[in-house]
C-alpha cells in the first residue's frame, strides 16, 4: 500500500484524533462494539489509510489507518493509528449510529450526525462507499476525483458549505 502524503499546512496546527475529532478517520482487524452484531449480507469492505484537510481557521489536518465495511445503511468503520492503537469505532444501523472510543460509547440520531460530530464536517458516508467502488455518485457541495480509483486512490474535495475540505484516501478492497 503507498502512503499517502501528510499534508502540513502553513501556520495551523495538527488535529489529534480523539472521541470527538477521530471516529471517521478514514485498520488492521475492525473490531466490533460489544452485542452489536456484524453488517449481515454486505460484501463491500475497503482498508487503508485516510486523510482529512479541513480549511477552517485554524486549518484542521488529521489522518489514519481505517478498515470499512458493509453499507450506508448497516456498517462499521474501525480507525486506528499508524503504531496499531484503536482510536475509535463507529457503528451504524437503522435507527442507531454509535461511536466507541475507549470505554467511552456515543450515540447520534443517524451515520451522518455521527460523522459530522465526530470529524467537524459532513462527510457522505452513501456516496463514499459509491466512490470506493468507482461510482461518481453526485452530492451537492462535493466533486470527487475518480481516475485513480482503479489504482487504489481516492481524492473527493467539499467545495461548499465552507470551510472546504480535501478528503484522500489510498485503499484495497478487501
Amino acid at each position: 500500500m503507498t502512503a499517502l502524503p501528510s499534508p502540513r499546512p502553513q501556520g495551523g496546527r495538527r488535529v489529534v484524533l480523539s472521541a470527538g475529532a477521530a471516529a471517521l478517520l478514514l485498520a488492521s482487524g475492525c473490531a466490533q462494539l460489544p452485542g452489536s452484531p456484524r453488517p449481515q449480507g454486505t460484501a463491500d469492505a475497503w482498508s487503508g489509510r485516510m486523510s482529512l484537510r479541513i480549511d477552517s481557521q485554524p486549518v484542521q489536518t488529521f489522518s489514519a489507518l481505517f478498515e470499512l465495511r458493509g453499507s450506508p445503511e448497516t456498517g462499521e468503520l474501525s480507525l486506528t493509528s499508524p503504531i496499531g492503537s484503536t482510536l475509535a469505532q463507529l457503528h451504524w444501523a437503522p435507527g442507531e449510529a454509535l461511536l466507541k472510543n475507549g470505554s467511552e460509547v456515543r450515540r447520534y440520531e443517524s451515520v451522518d450526525a455521527l460523522i459530522e460530530a465526530a470529524t467537524g464536517a459532513a462527510i457522505p458516508v452513501g456516496a463514499l462507499f459509491g466512490w470506493l467502488a468507482g461510482r461518481d455518485e453526485a452530492v451537492p457541495g462535493w466533486r470527487p476525483n475518480l481516475e485513480q480509483v482503479a489504482n487504489g486512490r481516492l481524492q473527493a474535495t467539499r467545495e461548499a458549505p465552507s470551510p472546504t475540505a480535501d478528503l484522500r484516501i489510498v485503499f484495497e478492497r478487501s
